[in-house]
């Protein structure tokens, strides 16, 4: 595999920015005049992100220039031309089975690292998120909306599924009627429904969404990294496992903690 291409002109070109200041690095949709509307480009530079982050980040805050957090897919895709250097939706039905898997698999690869244990990711959502862009917010670990936030899941609308994996993380925050509900309706659900349905932590005046999410990012800092990684891990496994088999997790991941405070190492 190829070293990740984080050159700001390369992820400018992809529709996004990234700037990281010691332990917090910021990944922002920067094409405000197409309300954020992303494309293959903007998920292979997002996967490059991903992988090419330092070491020491511990927080990874994603943001949005202008009024729309993401408009969804870019609807050049939907032409017979699509866009350069991806195929368009209609070069991809022409594929072989494995083909296509195989690219909308590096598609998915921009959005399955958000969640990884090593690092929190925090989505700060403004207007609308639509279709990948509600995909994009799940795929982080929390979510700040503004009071003017609309989540939408517009793929079945369009004859299509959500395939930028979000739908796990959708059910496993609503449930599944619930889910069902949303992505065969693709209706908007606002931000205080997001916030009572838990898809929002916290839902603010869009004024105070920057400052929120600061907060939020300067609380998750204030505790100690091993234990924050240990946690998350455990909490992210937790669903697939019984309850004796979480506890014995629990007993691993709390001798490790003691024998690191210890200075005993592992």
């Amino acid at each position: 595999m190829s070293a990740p291409d984080l050159a700001p002109e390369h992820l400018a070109a992809a529709g996004l920015a990234l700037s990281v200041d010691g332990a917090v690095a910021t990944v922002t949709l920067c094409r405000p005049e197409r309300r954020n509307a992303q494309t293959p480009a903007t998920w292979t530079a997002l996967a490059d992100i991903g992988r090419g982050l330092p070491g020491d980040v511990r927080v990874v805050v994603l943001r949005a220039e202008g009024v729309s957090f993401s408009a969804g897919l870019d609807r050049a895709m939907f032409t017979p031309e699509g866009l350069p250097g991806f195929p368009s939706v209609f070069a991809m039905a022409t594929m072989p089975e494995a083909e296509a898997d195989a690219v909308i698999a590096g598609y998915q690869a921009g959005f399955s690292w958000w969640r990884r244990p090593d690092i929190v990711s925090i989505a700060a959502v403004q207007g609308h998120a639509v279709g990948a862009g509600f995909q994009l917010a799940l795929a982080c670990d929390l979510r700040v909306l503004a009071d003017d936030a609309q989540l939408v899941m517009k793929e079945t609308s369009l004859g299509l599924v959500p395939d930028l994996a979000g739908t796990k993380p959708l059910v496993d925050i609503v449930g599944y009627p619930r889910a069902l509900e949303i992505c065969a309706t693709g209706r908007a659900v606002g931000a205080a429904e997001a916030l009572s349905l838990g898809l929002a932590e916290v839902v603010v005046p869009a004024a105070d969404l920057e400052a929120t999410t600061a907060d939020l990012v300067a609380a998750v800092l204030a505790s100690p990294r091993d234990a924050v990684i240990e946690t998350k891990a455990l909490l992210l496994a937790a669903a697939a496992r019984s309850h004796s088999e979480q506890q014995a997790a629990e007993r691993a991941a709390q001798g490790r903690r003691i024998r690191d405070l210890a200075g005993g190492g592992e």
